[in-house]
């Protein structure tokens, strides 16, 4: 009898609980547009942090995908370089596309030239490529990112190295998103991080376990209750709309989390939410978030949302390179989340985009010196030829 009253009275209190949490979503999203209308705000073009505008049409025909529609499957970087090759080259006015492959190829004796990084290989190469000088050798931040391009390149080209653990029949990631069972040690549900754990960011801050629950991979991390992802559970995660719109739940509850939303289902375009100071606040301050990040990019291009990782990197690269809001984020960026995008052509073209926003030219070491030079003399062309435009409207008055 005691046991049936104490389940019983826990089941009044996560219902109450789930109810106070929706009334506070609702009264905060209230209480800011209240705000907004009585000081008669209105979002500038570059600054969209009010929940409900229409987004930006894109000019990008990216994969599609949503819960409801079809969700291009996992392919390594290596299995999908065509395919992406035969998209147009145009993208919104705001992520320039990289249009040229051939014109770009590196030689290993480059200044930054690293072996781990095939960013600028115009064919796959699993290892690291051979090299005969190492100028940047005694470079910090070079060496750093030769660090971090090992781990990266191993997601990109679908964990070569990795033995499949053939004898494992339990599907716990797959079977967790179905809602069949929860998440160890918190004991959650999907559906209980989606409804109580939302808005909730003192516990998705101080709780390091639930993360590999909500975007696992093949790869482990530091909760030893939870089980890297197998190549069937990924085949079947991909099968299903449950796993899919789940994921998506997920991907919004983090974003909402960072002081962020997704502004398109479709194309994934992502930009300020109404709280974007605070989180960013706490963005600065917490630089575990900053791996938390690298896994939700890796996971949305293992689990069918590739099209989702370009946006959302595009995004972190404005706010510390250009607006400088996450100082604290940006070597994460430039490390591992443009490296973590599995589309070469978008990953070279948010790589141009870092070198053309870095402010210490100089001292950018994430592409080698060749594309660098030839990135800054199409700067210098394009300011001659302005130049000679002010001068042609000039003799004419």
């Amino acid at each position: 009898m005691a046991a049936s009253d104490f389940f019983r009275l826990s089941s009044v209190f996560g219902w109450f609980r789930r109810r106070l949490s929706f009334f506070w979503r609702y009264t905060k999203l209230t209480a800011c547009a209240l705000y907004r209308y009585a000081i008669g705000w209105k979002p500038s073009p570059e600054d969209k942090v009010c929940h409900g505008e229409p987004a930006l049409p894109s000019e990008d025909e990216a994969p599609q995908g949503s819960p409801s529609g079809e969700v291009p499957g996992y392919r390594p970087e290596g299995q999908h370089e065509a395919a992406a090759r035969e998209r147009p080259a145009e993208l919104t006015h705001e992520r320039p596309r990289f249009e040229d492959d051939e014109e770009y190829r590196v030689d290993p004796t480059d200044e930054l030239y690293c072996g781990y990084d095939s960013t600028w290989e115009t064919e796959e190469p699993v290892g690291p490529s051979g090299r005969t000088t190492r100028p940047a050798v005694h470079n910090f931040m070079f060496n750093r990112f030769e660090s971090a391009a090992k781990d990266m390149q191993n997601y990109r080209h679908g964990y070569p190295f990795r033995m499949e653990q053939s004898w494992r029949r339990d599907k716990p990631n797959l079977e967790f998103y179905l809602g069949m069972t929860r998440s160890v040690p918190d004991g959650v549900s999907i559906d209980g991080f989606h409804q109580d754990w939302y808005g909730d960011y003192d516990r998705l801050e101080s709780v390091h376990s639930y993360i590999q629950w909500l975007f696992p991979l093949q790869e482990p991390g530091m909760n030893r209750d939870a089980s890297t992802m197998t190549t069937e559970e990924i085949e079947e995660f991909l099968q299903s709309n449950i796993t899919k719109g789940n994921l998506l739940k997920s991907y919004k509850l983090m974003l909402d989390f960072y002081g962020i939303e997704l502004s398109d289902e479709k194309t994934g375009e992502v930009r300020r939410a109404c709280n974007w100071r605070d989180r960013f606040n706490n963005l600065n301050r917490q630089t575990h978030n900053n791996l938390r990040i690298t896994r939700i990019l890796k996971c949305l291009g293992t689990l069918g949302y590739r099209h989702y990782q370009a946006p959302l990197v595009y995004f972190f690269l404005k706010e510390t390179l250009v607006h400088k809001e996450l100082p604290q984020v940006r070597d994460s960026v430039l490390h591992y989340f443009v490296f973590a995008v599995l589309d070469k052509g978008e990953r070279r073209s948010l790589i141009k985009f870092a070198y053309l926003s870095y402010d210490r030219k100089e001292e950018f070491v994430w592409c080698p010196k060749k594309i660098q030079i030839k990135w800054s003399q199409g700067m210098s062309g394009r300011r001659d030829l302005l130049h000679c435009g002010d001068e042609s409207q000039e003799e004419e008055v």
